[in-house]
């Protein structure tokens, strides 16, 4: 097959996935190898299709579609980047991809992506070199007859490039401090365009920041006295209370009303009534008050009849 016929394949299949899948995960591949690159496509086989290429074919087939949601989606397509297509959980997917990494050294030269602790205890250096630990500000000290870290030091920091010395320490220390495999950079899920963070909340985190933003509308519809469709229930309710406070206060009534005023009406009635409710159950002990003092009624018999 000729340079040519591969590239009018090429774009005929892009073409198909983009009509075909309507989520396209934008994924980073630095210092990703080919074997790891295998073990990643064997993993999402049935799930995700995941596609390399040009930058400019990709541009090129995606303006061909003349859809604007994909228009949207151009300026993701920079860089060593490739596109994953896929139609189950887009959570599902980003799990698959983070357990496809692998720890890899630290390289000079490189940017860290997070920062690197190095943890104190014995480094199995010899004594000799404590010097190279003091160039780094390191402190350390002899233990048994090797080096060994006092306290837990922070080496490098996130976007911090990898110089020779950190690299040669964390080489020493048999340390690999960063992992790499395809990182998610753009989402697009339907026409919609976010951040991969978006990815990791749970059902109860949306729905609960759902309610936290319908509870924020209400609060400033309320002070600003504008209707909403989240205010509207507790405008309503606020002025029924306030239509009710006046109906219990006067003369004035309607069918609401009623039952609040006989509610409050018969309130009294029903707290007298709650102990009569029981008193089948303790009929026993008015009769074993009247049982017990009996030679005192004789006593009393006499003030009884004059009262």
């Amino acid at each position: 097959m000729s340079g040519g016929e591969r590239k009018q394949a090429y774009f005929n299949k892009l073409n198909k996935l983009l009509t075909e899948y309507n989520k396209i995960l934008i994924v980073g591949a630095d210092n990703v190898g080919s074997a790891q690159m295998q073990k990643i496509r064997k993993s999402l086989r049935g799930k995700g299709t995941l596609l390399m290429g040009k930058n400019t074919m990709v541009r090129k087939a995606m303006r061909g579609l003349n859809d604007s949601q994909l228009a949207a989606l151009l300026p993701a397509v920079r860089g060593n980047v490739g596109l994953l297509f896929c139609k189950e959980d887009l959570g599902g997917i980003k799990k698959i991809i983070h357990e496809n990494k692998v720890p890899a050294p630290a390289r000079v030269g490189s940017l860290a992506p997070i920062d690197v602790i190095v943890p104190a205890g014995p480094t199995g250096m010899e004594p000799t070199q404590t010097s190279f630990l003091q160039a780094l500000n390191i402190p350390s000290k002899i233990v048994k007859g090797q080096v060994e870290i006092s306290n837990d030091v922070k080496l490098l920091s996130v976007g911090q490039k990898v110089g020779s010395s950190e690299a040669a320490l964390l080489q020493k220390l048999s340390i690999k401090p960063f992992q790499y495999g395809l990182i998610i950079l753009t989402v697009y899920d339907e026409g919609a365009i976010y951040e991969p963070a978006v990815l990791d909340l749970t059902d109860d985190q949306i729905l609960s920041k759902f309610h936290n933003g319908v509870r924020s509308l209400a609060c400033v519809s309320l002070a600003l006295r504008y209707p909403t469709i989240a205010a509207v229930p507790h405008i309503v309710s606020n002025g029924f209370k306030n239509v009710l406070a006046i109906g219990l206060t006067t003369n004035y009534s309607f069918e609401r009303a009623e039952k609040f005023k006989q509610a409050a009406l018969n309130k009294p009635a029903a707290v007298a009534a709650a102990p009569a409710s029981g008193a089948p159950a303790k009929k026993e002990e008015p009769a074993k008050k009247k049982e017990e003092p009996k030679e005192e009624e004789d006593d009393d018999m006499g003030l009884g009849l004059f009262d």
